[in-house]
């Protein structure tokens, strides 16, 4: 009863976000005046978004999504990118319309900023060194774990009982995986499957652990009280669903021809239609 009444809560936080609209809001308005979308976007988290090596620009998963939605407004699209812990922030003051990268819905960050309808179902996964006994995430509470800082693989870490080893970005989480200064690496499915298949050409073995360690709704993340930007952005993503572009925009970077191998399986859903446990 107690994770009924959660779920119903989740999704009116999620949906109106317990906060009555400002008359004068209206981000959407001035999105179509000055004929742009800005995009925050992951500086260097591929297949999410990316430098390209060859032209430096700004590539990826994320940076499609940014591109699509601008297109389908008529406007052109700005993509800025910033650090994991930026994510939230740069919305919240202004600095961009929207954060499109990876972004999975939390409790903290509900009350700072609001969501679009989650598009795909995000899952924490752990590797840990290849030869290390552990089969489970239990087999890791109260050991070292690395993230990257201020992300909800850090989250994740901490309600295992498990001691989170930060750092700004995955390369250098993975690196103390490889020295042999933490257990293993927690984030999201794509990019441990990633690393796991690195290593097995590059440095020390490493291998993912089955069990989950959170389960988390991604959206597009976009300045509280602006209820039409929000309903404009859910339109969009329904649309894009329907005529396929959100599958195709996967699968360009996630899917089964590419490295990740993923099968996208999950629709744009409503909060209040799912049912997880939300990180704090």
């Amino acid at each position: 009863m107690k994770a009924r009444r959660s779920i119903v809560a989740l999704g009116l936080v999620a949906l109106g976000f317990a906060a009555a609209p400002q008359a004068q809001a209206n981000q959407l308005a001035e999105i179509m005046q000055r004929r742009e979308l800005r995009c925050a976007t992951f500086a260097d988290v591929p297949p999410f978004a990316a430098p390209d090596p060859r032209t430096r620009e700004m590539v990826g998963h994320d940076v499609d999504l940014c591109r699509a939605i601008a297109r389908r407004w008529g406007v052109q699209a700005r993509i800025t990118p910033v650090s994991v812990e930026a994510r939230v922030p740069e919305v919240r003051l202004g600095r961009v319309d929207l954060t499109i990268a990876n972004l999975a819905y939390t409790l903290s960050r509900a009350e700072q900023i609001q969501f679009s309808d989650p598009y795909y179902l995000a899952k924490e996964m752990l590797a840990v060194r290849a030869n290390d006994p552990g089969r489970s995430r239990a087999d890791y509470a109260g050991r070292r774990l690395a993230s990257t800082r201020g992300s909800t693989s850090e989250l994740a870490i901490r309600m295992n009982g498990s001691e989170p080893l930060t750092f700004a970005d995955t390369g250098s989480a993975f690196m103390a995986v490889q020295q042999n200064r933490a257990f293993g690496i927690v984030a999201n499915t794509m990019t441990i499957t990633k690393l796991v298949n690195d290593s097995q050409t590059a440095g020390v073995p490493m291998r993912m652990i089955e069990e989950p360690m959170a389960f988390q709704p991604i959206g597009v993340g976009m300045k509280r009280d602006e209820p039409q930007l929000l309903a404009r952005v859910n339109e969009t993503l329904a649309e894009m669903e329907r005529d396929g572009e959100l599958t195709a925009i996967w699968n360009r970077w996630l899917g089964p021809d590419t490295e990740f191998r993923m099968v996208r399986t999950d629709r744009v859903t409503p909060f209040s239609q799912l049912q997880f446990t939300p990180l704090p």
